[in-house]
């Protein structure tokens, strides 16, 4: 058994944990400091950003970057996000509503759940489209439908983590002010990293036949 190549996964592994319970701390302190609707936007995108940077392994130091971020983006990012967070709370509203009223309300409420499905499966796209291409704010929403149509099983696997990470959450609360947040978003940047270098690959394949 090779324990010195064990011992360094583990330790890679835990210094990865140690990032996402950061990135979430920091993600929190941000938010709650724009009195969460005015810090929900600006502070995902910054997270974003330094979760991209740190998957390309870069050096930064994560509360002075993140504080240059959310500054820069505050107006931008409000913009991009605020609109999904309404879009969402209307329908999770709706579900819990046509839920409390009985089975005879069954199929409005089933239209709310896959509406939420498909918001979370485009949505998940948004963030790391934003740390990752620089276009105009109206496009990245459309993009993402764009990207979570053409490549379905990457938007499942994107809902499969989703899904683990918030049933882990519901299981154990703590968990969301510890490493929930963060965990999600540097988990769904490193997928998307690749989803995007898959994509662009097969695309320069395409242009080059």
């Amino acid at each position: 058994m090779n324990h010195p190549a064990m011992s360094i996964r583990i330790q890679a592994a835990c210094s990865e944990v140690i990032w996402a319970a950061r990135l979430n701390l920091i993600w929190l302190v941000f938010t709650l400091a724009g009195g969460v609707i005015l810090g929900l936007g600006p502070a995902t995108v910054a997270a974003y950003t330094l979760a991209r940077r740190h998957a390309r392994n870069e050096t930064f130091q994560a509360w002075s970057e993140f504080w240059t971020v959310y500054r820069r983006e505050f107006v931008r990012a409000s913009l991009l996000v605020l609109p999904a967070v309404l879009v969402a709370t209307v329908l999770v509203g709706n579900y819990l509503y046509f839920s409390a009223l009985g089975p005879d309300l069954g199929a409005p409420r089933i239209a709310s759940f896959v509406a939420l499905i498909v918001l979370a499966g485009v949505g998940a796209h948004v963030g790391p489209l934003y740390a990752h291409y620089d276009l105009p704010l109206w496009a990245y929403w459309p993009k993402a439908v764009q990207l979570a149509l053409l490549r379905p099983a990457s938007s499942v696997i994107l809902l499969l983590a989703l899904s683990a990470i918030a049933y882990a959450t519901l299981a154990l609360p703590i968990l969301a002010p510890l490493i929930s947040f963060g965990a999600w978003i540097y988990l769904n940047t490193w997928l998307c990293q690749r989803f995007f270098q898959e994509n662009e690959a097969r695309l320069h394949s395409k242009g080059n036949s």
